[in-house]
């Protein structure tokens, strides 16, 4: 486990796993939303971005959390040597969403662009759901099944699935496991 790509829906927990799983295993962690967005919420132009990801997939260890764009997104995938797909439900989305904005003022959630707006965040992100659910999750669930062959691969479908996948990776790095 040296370049882990975490992926799935908006709201599917990915930097708070990735921010987690980087310090159990000491991997440096790179949530996308940090190089896509600049403090205040702009997006950084698609080709500055672009080779500031290629940059990144160079590197000999990441963790890298999140989206970025379709044409980046799958490159990342076939660089990485570990997949973490992060498949809930669609309502559980949803709620963690919702969850996000609300904790959100009291405490920014991982991987959050300094000083970008919450409230655009999440409703760009209520819309992300219901697209990524039905655009992007079947074409994730076909390329995880096929992967399985080439790279190691956690699917997970629950928080369940979450709490047994920090479990596994404590045993592999020899550490104690915290509760969260």
């Amino acid at each position: 486990m040296k370049k882990v790509a975490v992926f799935g829906n908006a709201g599917g927990g990915k930097s708070t796993l990735s921010q987690r799983l980087a310090d159990m295993t000491g991997l440096p962690w790179v949530p996308l939303d940090s190089m896509k967005y600049k403090p205040g919420g702009d997006e950084v132009p698609h080709a500055e971005f672009k080779a500031a990801h290629d940059v990144l997939l160079q590197q000999d260890q990441w963790i890298v959390d999140g989206f970025g764009s379709l044409d980046t997104a799958w490159r990342r995938l076939e660089v990485a040597d570990t997949l973490v797909y992060l498949d809930m439900p669609v309502l559980l989305h949803y709620w963690w969403v919702t969850k996000r904005f609300l904790q959100g003022g009291w405490v920014l959630p991982a991987g959050w662009p300094e000083n970008s707006p919450l409230l655009r965040g999440t409703l760009n992100s209520y819309y992300t759901v219901w697209l990524c659910h039905t655009k992007l999750t079947p074409k994730y669930r076909e390329y995880v099944e096929h992967a399985k062959v080439t790279k190691q691969v956690y699917h997970l479908r629950s928080p369940q699935d979450i709490d047994q996948f920090y479990q596994t990776i404590a045993v592999q790095a020899n550490i104690p496991l915290s509760k969260r």
